[in-house]
Formats: structure tokens, C-alpha cells, sequence
């Protein structure tokens, strides 16, 4: 308590005042809330809180976070929030030779905070000891999915027989539930809400929530194909190459009245003004790259599609805060991955995107087909290859044979004690 009245939180936050006592009691979590909304200083405190005491040869909580960044901030705020010197913590990332961070492992220690693929090569080394975890958490959870950790995450959430689970993430869809379900017991679900006080008055949003990127190609193609409506349309990508590949896919490239703006290639139609694209009758819509762009007068222009959201919220914002008097429909397709950068958009202007159904005669495409085939093919290629393997295998002399696998964290130990010995 005097940690944290030193470090200026004077009172819990919504999603602390809901979880602590069930982290506490000993249950798996899911806790989604927006960033800044206190994830990070809930399951430092529930860790600190059950460890109680140090000097354990093998780590009692293991925190998996998405860069050597967060793993370092998360080890600031550890320290900020603990009294008790005896608790050791030892971070794992891809900088820092795995020697070393093996050796700090076999000193002791009681908090490993991780990227799970270091942490994994270390397991994998038998340098991590898995056998006293009793709390895993995963921050950052939905970041964690977006760049692809869901293997290490889930092995290393294998090897230990039972613990409690505490997953962290801004947003729960459904690539995030199908890497946490194998692990999960009974998870209690606690989502918060933070978005501010304060109310920005913005053009009419909608959002359309889709699985991929073609189905967002489909939904594209079906709204644009209303040519009364859709008049005058500006598409924004983040890439001058997504936006040429967009105009060749739109209706199959046989559109006359879709254009890029300033495109690659000096044979394709294009604007490198977007005044002209205005004044052509005949120019219904103009797709535009965020890539490079500064800034661009959007005034006159009814519809705004975000067919990718741009990588800052800034960009987005200053298209959708209201500055004029234009009746403007701002149209965002989002897929899970992107959901998100959604959130923060909605914490910033401190208010939820209205949610649209999809269209009925919506082609919904499956993309698990596609992956089917190439774990297909991997999986031929892996059985030649071992096929291969197995016919240059030569049965080693008995005097040869190995008798011993010692792993990185045993050998260590020995080192240690030929040093000491």
C-alpha cells in the first residue's frame, strides 16, 4: 500500500476493482481494456500479492509481453511497486545473449518477464524451469496475436502442469480466443470501458467488422457498385502498391471512374491533384495511399472509406473531428488484427463507432482453405524430407553413442559448480 500511495495511486481503477480479488482467489482472467486503463499495474500488484516472498531456485511467475521495450517497462514498474527486496526478477529478450540470461536464471528467481520466443528458446534449452510456475500472464494479448506468438505462447503455456492464467489485451476476437482456449480453465471475461470525459464531435461513423482481407475486397465491390449513392468517393490504403493493386481489383479492373491518386506507374489513371478529381464529373472514386501523404482537402467529398486504417490515429482522427458544416459518411472496414487501432480511435474521440451489419449477399471469404493446403504441402515436404533423413542414417558404434543430454541450464549449474568446487 505505501508503494503505491508513493507512486500517486490513491484509489483503484474499474478494471483493478474488478479483478484484483479474483486474481487473488486464484481464478483465470480475461480482462480487456482500452490502453491506459491500468492492465499493466493490476497484474503487477496480483503478482506481488501472491508471491509474497523471494529466494526460490525456480520462477513462480512467468509475464509474457510482446517487445524488449515492454519487457523492460514492465520490470521499471515492478520495481516501482515492490517493497519486498527479496523478489527477483530477470527479463528474457532476443538482445541479450542466452548465456548470460540462463546464468541470472540459475542464480534464482521468482519473476520472468519475456518475449515468448526467447523465453521459448530457453525453455526449449532446458535453461527456464517451468515446474513452479503458478502464475502466467499474457499482455498485450491481441499484439501478441497480430505478430504471429501464438506458438511459443502456447508451448510454453503447455509445459506447465497447472497454474493460474491471466491474459491482458485491449480487445478479444476471435484469433485471440482460439490461441488461449487450449490453455484457459473456466476464464471469467471483465471488459472496461475508459473513453474519456470528453465528447469530439465527429461526421457520421460506421464500421464494418470483416475476417479478411478479401471479404473487405467483396464489401468494397458490393457498396461501390450503388453508383447513385457512392457519387463521389475517396478510398484510403496505407500503401501506394495496396492502392494499385485495389484499382486493378475493383470490378475487375474494368471500372472506368476509379482512379489512384499520384500512382506508380505514369501509364496508370491517375490524379496527382486532388482539386481535378473533384471537378471531373466523371471521376467517381479516387484511392489514396496514406503512405507519404501530409495532408489532403477533403471538402466536397460525401463519402470517406478507410479500407485499411492508417498505422497513426492522428490521420484518421483529422479526417473524421467535424470542421465544417459537409455532410460526410466516414466508412471504416476492420478485421480483428486492426480492432485494435479501433479502440484507441474510439478512447481518443470518446465514443463508440456505430457497428453495421453486413450486407446479406456479402461474399464471406474463407481463407482457412488456403491455409489448409499449405499445411498440406509442409506436411509432404516434411515426410520427404524425413524419408530422406532416414535413408542417409547410419546406426552409431555403441562406443560412440551418447548417453547424456545435458541442457543449457544444467550445464550452467556444473560450470558453476567446477567454479565453486
Amino acid at each position: 500500500m505505501s508503494a503505491m500511495t508513493a507512486a500517486g495511486y490513491l484509489s483503484p481503477k474499474e478494471i483493478q476493482a474488478r479483478t484484483m480479488s479474483r486474481i487473488l482467489g486464484g481464478q483465470d482472467i480475461i480482462a480487456v481494456g482500452p490502453e491506459g486503463s491500468g492492465k499493466t499495474t493490476t497484474y503487477i500488484l496480483g503478482v506481488l500479492m501472491r508471491l509474497k516472498y523471494g529466494f526460490e531456485e525456480a520462477p513462480r511467475a512467468l509475464i509474457l509481453v510482446p517487445t524488449k521495450e515492454r519487457v523492460l517497462e514492465v520490470i521499471e514498474h515492478i520495481k516501482l511497486l515492490n517493497r519486498n527486496q527479496t523478489i527477483r526478477i530477470v527479463g528474457l529478450h532476443a538482445d541479450g545473449g542466452m548465456e548470460a540470461q540462463v546464468n541470472e536464471l540459475t542464480d534464482g528467481v521468482d519473476i520472468v518477464v519475456a518475449v515468448p520466443s526467447r523465453a521459448r528458446a530457453v525453455y526449449l534449452k532446458l535453461g527456464l524451469n517451468t515446474n513452479k510456475i503458478q502464475m502466467f500472464v499474457v499482455d498485450d494479448a491481441a499484439e501478441m496475436v497480430k505478430l504471429g506468438m501464438q506458438l511459443p505462447i502456447n508451448e510454453l503455456a503447455n509445459s506447465i502442469q497447472k497454474c493460474q492464467h491471466l491474459i491482458f489485451t485491449e480487445v478479444m476476437h476471435d484469433r485471440l480466443e482460439l490461441m488461449i482456449q487450449p490453455f484457459m480453465k473456466l476464464p471469467t471475461l471483465i471488459e472496461v470501458e475508459d473513453l474519456g470525459e470528453n465528447e469530439t464531435e465527429t461526421h457520421t461513423q460506421l464500421l464494418y467488422h470483416v475476417p479478411n482481407f478479401r471479404t473487405k475486397l467483396n464489401l468494397l465491390n458490393l457498396l461501390l457498385k450503388d453508383a447513385e449513392v457512392f457519387d463521389k468517393v475517396v478510398v484510403f490504403v496505407n500503401t501506394r502498391l495496396t492502392a494499385q493493386t485495389l484499382s486493378k481489383d475493383l470490378f475487375d479492373g474494368k471500372a472506368a471512374d476509379i482512379f489512384v491518386y499520384k500512382p506508380l506507374f505514369f501509364d496508370e489513371a491517375g490524379f496527382d491533384d486532388i482539386e481535378d478529381f473533384k471537378e471531373d464529373a466523371e471521376a467517381r472514386v479516387l484511392i489514396v495511399a496514406n503512405e507519404l501523404l501530409q495532408s489532403l482537402d477533403l471538402s466536397g467529398i460525401p463519402f470517406i472509406f478507410h479500407f485499411e486504417l492508417p498505422v497513426q490515429k492522428e490521420t484518421y482522427l483529422n479526417r473524421v473531428i467535424k470542421q465544417s458544416d459537409d455532410d460526410v459518411v466516414a466508412i471504416t472496414f476492420t478485421t480483428d488484427l486492426e480492432l485494435p487501432q479501433v479502440r484507441k480511435i474510439e478512447q481518443a474521440i470518446g465514443q463508440k463507432i456505430e457497428v453495421a451489419d453486413l450486407p446479406a449477399d456479402l461474399l464471406v471469404e474463407d481463407v482457412s482453405k488456403t491455409t489448409t493446403k499449405k499445411n498440406k504441402i509442409a506436411k509432404v515436404q516434411a515426410e520427404e524430407e524425413e524419408s530422406f533423413l532416414d535413408a542417409a542414417y547410419h546406426q552409431r558404434k555403441e562406443s560412440n553413442s551418447k548417453t547424456t543430454n545435458f541442457g543449457i541450464g544444467q550445464k550452467a549449474i556444473m560450470n558453476k559448480k567446477k567454479k565453486h568446487g
